[in-house]
């Protein structure tokens, strides 16, 4: 059976202010500001007071998906204005002795595997990485751009052509959002 109209609101938390211009979202926090477009026409967004409703006529199993993950996205947009998203990375070399510097621009990764041409990696605007000894922290008002840049870190140090059960030297993700990796 056919659903006539499918209807999902979403509260907006305390300090986050959202203007709905056609359909561009713009969602303000302390953390900073997300501006986010969606492609399809047939799902309406309006806000009012503090919720957001996601409204489709008729949809079908497509506009069914689109709306689930526009609004899955909103969710991680509000939560990111407000408390930021954090990636963190475990630096590790065993047979020798990497260095890793973090500028405002870029990460460098010296001597990895006894290299003489630092691997480097041009940090996107709107994250910060900072370093704490032996880890990576990236944080970011948005998921996409911080997991991102937290994955292109990791996939600097990648290893090829050796046994990766003997060479474990790299960067390595060991906590995604919130969510311990094991």
């Amino acid at each position: 059976m056919k659903i006539k109209t499918l209807e999902k609101t979403i509260e907006i938390p305390e300090g986050v202010t959202i203007v709905i211009d056609g359909r561009t979202i713009t969602i303000k926090g302390n953390k900073g500001e997300i501006l986010r477009k969606w492609d399809n026409p047939r799902i309406k967004v309006k806000s009012e007071k503090n919720m957001i409703t996601l409204t489709a006529e008729k949809p079908t199993n497509r506009e069914k998906k689109d709306m689930f993950t526009l609004r899955a996205h909103i969710v991680n947009i509000q939560r990111g204005v407000m408390e930021g998203h954090i990636y963190k990375l475990k630096i590790c070399s065993g047979h020798f002795p990497m260095n890793v510097s973090v500028s405002k621009t870029d990460v460098s990764v010296k001597n990895f595997l006894g290299e003489k041409v630092p691997r480097v990696y041009k940090i996107k605007p709107g994250v910060d990485v900072k370093l704490d000894g032996d880890f990576i922290i990236v944080e970011s008002c948005s998921k996409e751009i911080a997991g991102d840049t937290a994955a292109s870190i990791e996939r600097l140090t990648r290893i090829t052509n050796r046994d990766r059960r003997i060479f474990q030297d790299g960067i390595y993700m060991i906590m995604k959002d919130g969510k311990e990796i094991k």
